[in-house]
């Protein structure tokens, strides 16, 4: 199949320079026209998937361990499918501020990977020719997406923006439950103070609080026990908002399908009461607003802890992984019948996108199809055949652990082999690649998510979903200031600098800011997403 770019060779007869057409198309054709180095020849089918040595850009965020170059995965895929990359790559924490100086510079990478793009960034730039439509494109040269989004239309939806376009791909894990990462207990706190049943209502955490703070848990004859721990506040919330009926900071729908704009809510009252409660009585870490994970993760490890925010609990204890730390059961307060638990949307959105400059949108696309299948995701999840991992039985698919080579974290050295560590990586999440693979602990982790989560109701806040140009750019600037004024009044209300009294000013101000026309845009957009 030849490439429909045009070839470089007549931009150059046409005097025009690649730079100033890196971006330019058009939007209402719904193509995008970009250079190409040479007219590629791309197989629809097997590999390599060029027939022509093809070299390709691509820019993503990198967690700084090893040179993308370098790791064994991407060695493959170049192997596998014939197409080399360059990497031009941003440290993880600065990813966002590269991203946007690159779109404003007009001067694109080929490809985008587990670049985050948000619903506005993809109108933005696919209104402008600078993100290919791939719509058309993904029945021949992506069949392995095209199955899932026939299979799946709820994600077809939210990937497709209001112009009929889909701009990106999204990582896909339809078994994702975790919302934000859990709490947990410390165990050795709980069997210190014989605790046999863990808190189900705020009152009854709220006593177990008051315990660890009286009652010297850790045994050292000091009062130096926090009995819940935060950083910032935003790994907590959830939780704590849950037990009043909300789903979500920021935006939830309700179970009649209507639309609520948080901060607003007559329980998100009642969530700063309880808080501003644990605040007063030094049951919530003075320091919660302030500190870093690492400050977080210290205290845990002088065994100061006793409920805390991490992805695992032995992440911030410290030690080996241990399933006597239990995982917290969401609470609920006297105003609902049950906790409200938020559960994951099942898709991370915009994680692979091909810009304007890139000479062979199929083959880019036929690269990343193979990430969808089983054989793909097992290569970028785990590294391939015989480094970690080996399989024991073909057939069925079950494999084991090889040793690490040279010792050491399993993890740690899975991340000098593939790029699907600590970012998005755009892949379907297949539960065969860890086949044979997950250890006591890893089925413990799972069944204590199942019955703390999943049994008790958990469901998605919010669907993926977009918002038309206009409505973007109104909710972008609204929410803009109304984050950073919730925010701070956050942190007032519950530290008692701002008293509780002052909460009908408060709902005032948000008024005058546009929160009712925030949660009216968001119901539009909802309404439409649900009839689409």
């Amino acid at each position: 199949m030849i490439t429909f770019r045009k070839s470089l060779s007549l931009l150059l007869a046409a005097g025009l320079s690649v730079s100033l057409l890196a971006g330019c198309g058009s939007p209402d054709s719904g193509t995008a026209e970009g250079p190409s180095a040479t007219v590629e020849i791309v197989n629809k089918e097997g590999f390599p998937i060029v027939s022509e040595p093809l070299t390709l850009t691509m820019m993503a965020p990198d967690v700084g361990i090893q040179n993308w170059q370098d790791m064994k995965v991407m060695q493959e895929m170049e192997k596998l499918t014939g197409i080399q990359l360059k990497f031009a790559n941003a440290p993880l924490d600065s990813f966002e501020t590269k991203k946007n100086l690159v779109f404003a510079s007009g001067e694109y990478p080929d490809i985008l990977y587990a670049a985050s793009l948000t619903q506005a960034e993809e109108i933005t730039y696919g209104s402008q020719g600078i993100l290919l439509p791939l719509e058309e494109l993904l029945p021949e040269y992506a069949p392995n997406v095209q199955k899932i989004l026939d299979e799946h239309p709820d994600i077809r939806k939210s990937i497709t923006a209001p112009d009929g376009h889909i701009y990106s791909l999204p990582r896909i894990d339809l078994n994702a439950v975790w919302y934000r990462g859990p709490l947990w207990y410390n165990g050795d706190f709980l069997k210190a103070l014989g605790v046999k049943k863990l808190p189900e209502t705020t009152e009854e955490l709220y006593t177990y609080l008051k315990r660890v703070k009286e009652e010297d848990p850790n045994g050292n004859g000091k009062a130096d026990e926090i009995p819940l721990e935060s950083v910032k506040i935003k790994d907590i919330r959830v939780w704590m908002l849950g037990a009043f009926g909300i789903y979500d900071e920021e935006l939830y729908v309700d179970d009649k399908e209507q639309v609520h704009f948080t901060p607003l809510d007559d329980a998100y009252l009642e969530y700063l009461k309880y808080m501003n409660r644990l605040w007063s009585e030094d049951l919530l870490d003075h320091e919660a607003f302030s500190q870093t994970d690492e400050q977080k993760k210290a205290k845990g490890r002088s065994n100061l802890l006793a409920l805390f925010p991490d992805w695992h609990a032995y992440f911030t204890l410290g030690g080996e992984q241990s399933t006597e730390d239990p995982m917290f059961i969401p609470i609920k307060s006297d105003s609902v019948e049950a906790a409200a638990i938020a559960k994951h949307r099942g898709i991370s959105t915009g994680q692979f996108a091909i810009t304007s400059s890139n000479p062979a949108p199929e083959a880019s696309l036929r690269w990343i199809d193979y990430i969808y299948t089983y054989e793909g995701a097992l290569l970028f999840d785990k590294g391939p055949e015989g480094v970690l991992w080996k399989y024991t039985d073909k057939d069925i698919l079950t494999k084991e652990w090889l040793p690490v080579p040279g010792g050491g974290d399993r993890e740690e050295y899975r991340a000098t082999l593939t790029p699907n560590y600590g970012i998005a990586s755009p892949m379907m999440v297949n539960d065969d690649v860890v086949k044979g693979l997950k250890s006591d602990f890893d089925d413990w982790v799972d069944k204590e998510t199942k019955e703390k989560l999943v049994d008790r109701g958990a469901r998605v806040p919010f669907p993926a979903l977009f918002l038309t140009q206009e409505e973007q750019t109104e909710v972008s600037g609204l929410l803009s200031d109304l984050r950073t004024y919730v925010e701070q009044m956050e942190a007032r209300f519950v530290t008692g600098q701002e008293p509780l009294g002052n909460w009908n000013n408060y709902i005032e101000t948000l008024e005058k800011m546009g929160g009712s026309r925030v949660r009216e845009v968001y119901q539009g957009a909802y309404d439409r997403w649900k009839e689409s």
